[in-house]
């Protein structure tokens, strides 16, 4: 009786999830629906639940036998299922090549997948470029929890391949025209390329994650996003070579909170403008968040160049800076080339707002806005930023904020002091 209770529980809550005002954010309860996903990823489901386990289909536990082929069947069997389904992953070793998981399915929503085990890659995908290792796609409700680990191994071989122009590498996790995800308690661990990649989804919840890769490791964002609506990212750490969380182009209504940043180059937004007839960006708040030993805090970054679009709508509060580098910048001049011509992203209603802690910067505040486009609506309220370098690095350069093409509005404390 409890796990029938359990399951009525979730179905409200994935109800939420469907009929949901689409210009809120989820409107279910993140974290009592994570605490009765976990119960289910334990095993705890009633009858009415038919269970696809890997193993049953072929999957190996040694972690030397390659299982791609058994994870696919045991998906398109779950997808294919007319009732409520869940795919176990149970604990063990996994060796897997690149798939697809993808829709349209018949379950009913969500699919549930007890994710326990320990995923590698297979050998060939070590240097694979632009071949995502692990992809879900085209299909309504999807819950992933449980304690599993996806390990992309990028130190084997994939990061020491770097080069300029290369496109990038295979992504741990991607996921691609979905709606109605909650993803929970999982960890990605040395992604080739970027750990999470969002694309073209709606309603979204990842809570209690654990990304991690080391700072040197080249273009490791954690979470990267595009073209994707309604997102909640909480109570999580994230640590890599590169962005803890990256917000592209068609990017809206995302919160980002409680998460513990570092290392990595901080919270961006963009690069913008860097393809054509982009979408534009706007609804996104960063807050209670802390960062430690960062390229960047607080960013939004853009290419001069000839694409336009607009970022507009977004709030950095109540952020925690500890010997990050540029804990507040608006960068317009990114990846400047020879020839490029001014951004023509216009930003605008940007906040940051009580944004204290530690910089190892003389130069704690760049807002770098185009010459074209200036950036408009732009406050600062309430920052204490202390300078904690090298003391005898650049000691005649007074501790300062640096503004180019843009009108701040300040209010309350200022440390580095306004722009003149």
């Amino acid at each position: 009786m409890a796990s029938m209770r359990l399951l009525a529980i979730i179905a409200i809550l994935v109800q939420g999830l469907v009929n949901g005002d689409s210009h809120e954010l989820p409107s279910f309860d993140p974290e009592l629906a994570v605490a009765k996903v976990l119960e289910v990823a334990e095993g705890k489901v009633g009858p009415d639940v038919k269970v696809f386990n890997v193993v049953d289909f072929g999957a190996k536990l040694d972690g030397t036998t390659i299982s791609t082929i058994n994870f696919i069947r045991a998906f398109k069997e779950a997808c294919n299922h007319n009732g409520r389904a869940m795919l176990v992953i149970p604990e063990g070793n996994f060796l897997l090549g690149s798939m697809l998981l993808s829709g349209p399915c018949t379950f009913q929503p969500p699919l549930m997948v007890q994710f326990n085990g320990n995923l590698l890659p297979q050998g060939s995908t070590s240097t694979a470029e632009n071949a995502d290792w692990i992809t879900f796609m085209n299909f309504n409700g999807l819950f992933i929890s449980g304690k599993g680990t996806i390990n992309g191994l990028g130190e084997k071989e994939a990061w020491k391949a770097v080069c300029d122009g290369c496109r990038r590498k295979a992504a741990n996790l991607k996921l691609i025209k979905l709606n109605d995800v909650l993803i929970s308690g999982i960890t990605s661990v040395n992604a080739k390329g970027f750990h999470m990649m969002i694309s073209v989804c709606n309603n979204f919840v990842i809570t209690n994650v654990n990304i991690s890769a080391p700072d040197e490791s080249p273009n490791t964002d954690g979470i990267h996003m595009s073209k994707t609506n309604k997102v909640r990212i909480s109570n999580s750490t994230i640590g890599t070579g590169d962005d803890c969380v990256s917000m592209i182009h068609g990017t809206t209504n995302v919160t980002v909170e409680n998460v513990k940043c570092g290392p990595g180059h901080g919270f961006s937004i963009g690069s913008l403008g860097h393809y054509d007839a982009e979408f534009d960006v706007f609804g996104i708040t960063v807050r209670n968040c802390s960062l430690a030993y960062t390229e960047n805090g607080a960013r939004i970054k853009t290419y001069r160049n000839e694409s336009p679009s607009k970022a507009s709508g977004i709030i950095f509060q109540d952020l925690t800076m500890d010997h990050v580098k540029n804990p507040i910048l608006i960068d317009q001049e990114y990846a400047t080339i020879p020839g490029s011509v001014d951004s023509k992203v216009l930003i605008s209603d940007v906040e940051f707002s009580n944004i204290r802690g530690t910089t190892i910067s003389k130069i704690a505040v760049v807002l770098a806005c185009s010459q074209s486009f200036p950036c408009k609506g732009i406050t600062l309220k309430d920052i204490h930023l202390e300078y904690t370098g090298d003391p005898d690095h650049n000691e005649d350069t007074p501790f300062s904020s640096n503004c180019t093409n843009v009108k701040v509005n300040y209010i309350g404390e200022q440390l580095p002091p306004p722009c003149a």
